[in-house]
């Protein structure tokens, strides 16, 4: 097979079945925003709604239609591929109306664009309303670079984008992509490639990265991981760890554990990979292939360590189009304060109690600093939910939620904060422990009962926060109050206040 670089591509990071997904409760005056992706593994549609920067997904449902199976040996989608493919379609765009989308973007990648009958499909689409982008290579491999900043907005590496039909490389530094190429080396053409033989894929892929003069350049750089056989790998990876947080996004893996891994899997049977949690029997299939793939990448491009992206294409062209103001937002602010405002009792409140702790952390660095805002932004997500599970549930919404640009540790301390806030006690609940350093958990309690002090003394209110404040001189931790608010010093924001200060060494003080 010739892998020579060419504009050529495919996009399909999906599994093998459609699922609702709820994030929240919706605002009908926002509109609704949608995608129908055409890869060349599977089709799917995800319809947004909310923030520009970071909307909430309102749907999510993909169908495998395997469109590039076979194209290599014929050149052609098969028929069963085409019939799957127009009800997929059909379906998508009778969900799309119904749920009243005001854009609607499909977007076509390599199968539909290298296939002789690709434009049987998009005459179909057509049929149903639905004008089709046809992708070129480099256009999919600066989505999924943007779909990764997006994500990752101080990523500096290599993006590796493995699609159904292609493999895309693509180097992010500074928020920007640059240098993209792309090769026909997608996991449902690995087979063939390593059937000739021992040592062919490994030829294949050295001999592609020396003609586009990419070998060697992932050397002192992470490849960040996009696509769905490259997250099975991820799922796999935790399975056999015992890792404690189930969330993909921002996992790394070492070139070492994944060429483990690669060993592994030619060992064991499809029905014991098919039973691990989160890995499809579609991503079962090729993920041996896949494997392969990235342990020969990595060896020629360089690269030691590997990054998993939750983002990619579809969200990638989301960010491309939004104004340089919007795109430089920080997404995990957006969203606390998006999820804060839903959930909350009274708007603002999250970044007014983060204004009013503040003078006691003035030490924190910017990334705590940050951390600590996103927590204060989540401390009224668990006051619908029972008393006895208030805890539970802000390190639920901290550990599980849809957040991006924060990793395992930095959704630990969040969820710690809250934890306590919520009156779960200074202890710190599994599996924090596993996931951050004992020190910084340690600050998040601080924070945490911070927070308790000021929810309980303003009762949630703005009034009381922004006539109040605290300060700490080394000594004392000294809360001050106009006298027309003394009443609301009870008995319990007394001892409130008395444990924030016990915590950080000092004594409590109420000045009026």
């Amino acid at each position: 097979m010739d892998t020579t670089p060419r504009i050529s591509a495919a996009s399909s990071d999906n599994a093998v079945s459609g699922n609702r997904v709820v994030a929240r409760e919706q605002d009908p005056a926002e509109p609704r925003t949608a995608i129908i992706d055409i890869g060349s593994n599977s089709i799917r549609l995800v319809v947004y709604q909310g923030p520009e920067r970071m909307p909430a997904t309102l749907f999510n449902e993909k169908v495998m239609a395997g469109l590039g199976r076979g194209l290599a040996e014929t050149g052609a989608i098969a028929e069963t591929g085409i019939t799957v493919a127009k009800d997929a379609l059909a379906r998508f765009a009778a969900v799309a109306r119904e749920m009243e989308v005001t854009r609607l973007r499909t977007v076509a990648t390599a199968a539909v664009r290298d296939a002789s009958n690709g434009k049987v499909l998009l005459d179909a689409a057509r049929d149903l309303g639905l004008e089709v982008e046809l992708l070129s290579g480099e256009q999919e491999a600066t989505g999924a670079g943007y779909g990764v900043l997006s994500a990752i907005p101080q990523a500096d590496g290599i993006v590796g984008d493995l699609g159904g039909g292609s493999l895309e490389l693509i180097r992010i530094r500074g928020g920007k992509v640059g240098e993209r190429v792309s090769f026909p080396l997608g996991v449902l053409r690995i087979g063939a490639i390593r059937d000739k033989g021992p040592g062919v894929l490994q030829r294949e892929v050295a001999r592609a990265l020396d003609r586009a003069g990419w070998t060697g350049k992932g050397a002192g750089l992470p490849l960040y991981l996009v696509g769905g056989s490259w997250r099975a790998l991820a799922r796999l990876d935790m399975h056999l760890g015992s890792y404690p947080l189930p969330v993909i996004h921002e996992y790394a893996m070492s070139a070492e554990a994944i060429a483990r891994m690669g060993r592994t899997i030619s060992h064991v049977n499809k029905s014991w990979l098919r039973a691990i949690p989160g890995l499809s029997a579609a991503r079962a299939a090729t993920l041996s292939d896949g494997t392969a793939l990235l342990v020969s990448l990595l060896k020629h491009l360089g690269s030691e360590t590997t990054i998993v992206s939750a983002f990619g294409l579809r969200e990638g062209l989301l960010y491309g189009a939004l104004a340089p103001d919007v795109r430089a937002q920080d997404p995990l602010i957006v969203a606390t304060r998006d999820e804060g405002r839903r959930h909350g009792r009274f708007a603002e409140h999250g970044d007014l109690l983060d204004r009013w702790i503040a003078p006691l952390f003035t030490r924190d660095r910017p990334e705590m600093a940050r951390l600590r805002l996103a927590a204060c932004l989540l401390a009224d997500v668990g006051w619908r939910a029972n008393p006895e599970f208030r805890a539970e549930r802000g390190v639920e919404v901290a550990l599980h939620g849809n957040w991006v640009a924060v990793d395992a540790r930095g959704r630990a301390l969040i969820a710690q904060a809250l934890h306590t806030s919520l009156g779960g006690g200074v202890n710190t609940p599994a599996p924090l422990a596993v996931l951050a350093d004992p020190l910084d958990l340690k600050r998040a309690v601080h924070w945490g009962l911070a927070m308790r002090l000021g929810q309980r003394m303003s009762g949630g209110l703005a009034g009381p926060l922004q006539r109040s404040s605290l300060a700490d001189d080394g000594e004392t931790v000294t809360l001050r109050v106009k006298s027309s608010d003394i009443a609301l010093y009870s008995e319990t924001v007394e001892r409130r206040h008395a444990s924030l200060a016990t915590a950080l060494g000092r004594k409590a003080v109420i000045v009026e």
